[in-house]
């Protein structure tokens, strides 16, 4: 998980459906459940790119930053419900595939 993610999974969180299920979001990321993967400065610089390429969205800074940590990592897939933004977006390289595998609420297996 990009760490500038995280945040915004807890707002989510926070909001429905409700504080328990946040605290125990940040309960799984203290015993190491979920990896938080920093956010270098190349990711930074792709973030950057991609928010200026797909201004008339707009992409925000944490779709782009799931994105750009994607890439860096060869991922092939990502958990988001916000389909819209990621089905438009085409990864650059060195993504193998020419569009991220999306899974709702959730990794497929």
């Amino acid at each position: 998980m990009p760490a500038p993610i995280v945040t915004e999974v807890a707002y989510l969180l926070q909001i429905e459906p409700g504080p328990a299920v946040e605290a125990a979001f940040l309960d799984a990321l203290s015993r190491g459940e979920l990896i938080v993967e920093a956010t270098t400065a190349q990711d930074f610089a792709r973030m950057a790119d991609l928010v200026r390429q797909y201004a008339d969205f707009p992409l925000g800074t944490a779709d782009a930053s799931v994105i750009a940590t994607a890439e860096r990592l060869d991922a092939t897939r990502v958990a988001t419900i916000d389909h819209r933004h990621f089905r438009a977006v085409r990864p650059g390289s060195p993504c193998p595939l020419p569009r991220l595998r999306i899974a709702a609420r959730g990794l497929t297996r």
